[in-house]
């Protein structure tokens, strides 16, 4: 356990793994805890991926956003997202809106990209009546609890995204793109390396290779850090899988995976990948005002289905790109 400016921070759980919990050991206004969560999260956040403030005055989403504001000012909007969020105030947004009995698999943030936030916050303004947690894993001990034949075969090929928009089926390019202007859209595109098409239909369909695995551009280390297992069509329940693939060509399903030179990816690999990420996750229950902040490259997240309502907000900072310096 340490002290600092009114705050201490220790392991959520006796094996002390990630995420280290921050609570108030003095009374202070929100401002005046702000130098001291400065200070864990540069001296603790690279080790242990993240860390979850718990018991601040954060009663709001103004609060929320004030808070993250002490962190860093460069806060990003949600572009090139791929599920339906809602902006909520400025760079704050709801967490995915999928139905509450949807389970989404453990994720890094936007690792479909070859540009993603290299931190992201969730609040907490309102803890569901059960589950709904937020799980979250070491993206480090996924990549070393893979086999390392899947990581060298993962990292030789690449992963190429393939996505679909609209028709009902998936979120619409226009909201995906926060415009209406297909040329700025192909302006995006090309600008990040993204193939796209316009079908006969107008929809759009894009394809993107972007990395298997990534080295965190502060602590040197390695990390699994793509969505292979989550786009490709084996993550969809057998059922919906089967209705989908009834009413449309695999090439026009809302999302797929495969390599990055366009070969399939094989289904019991990914299941061996979703099985490292069971094995590791840790979860704890929401409770009303924790802000829970990730290095988004070192921790991944996800979400458990739940009952009752649930608010959880989000807002990510610092892009970095593939290849360059963040």
């Amino acid at each position: 356990m340490t002290r600092n400016g009114g705050l201490m921070i220790e392991p959520l759980s006796s094996d002390g793994s990630l995420p280290l919990v921050v609570t108030p050991v003095e009374g202070r206004t929100l401002d005046g805890y702000l130098a001291a969560a400065r200070h864990y999260a540069e001296a603790f956040l690279p080790a242990s991926g993240g860390l979850l403030f718990r018991g601040l005055p954060i009663g709001s989403v103004a609060d929320f956003e004030s808070f993250v504001g002490g962190f860093t000012s460069s806060l990003v909007s949600y572009e090139f997202g791929s599920t339906p969020r809602s902006r909520v105030q400025r760079q704050v947004y709801t967490s995915t809106e999928y139905p509450p009995h949807q389970h989404i698999p453990l994720h890094n943030e936007q690792a479909y990209t070859r540009e993603w936030p290299m931190k992201i916050w969730f609040y907490c303004g309102q803890a569901p009546e059960e589950g709904g947690y937020t799980p979250i894993a070491d993206s480090r001990e996924v990549y070393r609890r893979i086999p390392a034949c899947i990581r060298e075969h993962f990292n030789r090929k690449q992963v190429m995204y393939m996505r679909n928009y609209g028709n009902g089926l998936d979120v619409p390019w226009q909201k995906v793109f926060n415009t209406e202007d297909p040329a700025v859209v192909e302006a995006f595109c090309r600008t990040n390396g993204i193939l796209y098409e316009w079908k006969a239909d107008g929809e759009l369909r894009t394809r993107q290779v972007a990395q298997a695995i990534a080295v965190h551009p502060l602590t040197g280390e390695t990390v699994w850090f793509n969505q292979a297992h989550l786009f490709h069509v084996s993550n969809l329940e057998p059922a919906v899988r089967e209705d989908l693939l009834a009413v449309v060509a695999e090439e026009d399903l809302p999302r797929n995976a495969c390599y990055g030179d366009g070969s399939p990816i094989e289904s019991d690999l990914l299941d061996e990948i979703r099985d490292v990420y069971r094995s590791v996750a840790v979860q704890f229950s929401w409770q009303e005002g924790d802000v829970m902040m990730l290095d988004n490259m070192l921790a991944a997240h996800g979400r458990t289905p739940f009952k009752g309502r649930r608010q959880i907000l989000v807002a990510m900072a610092e892009p970095c790109r593939a290849g360059h310096p963040c």
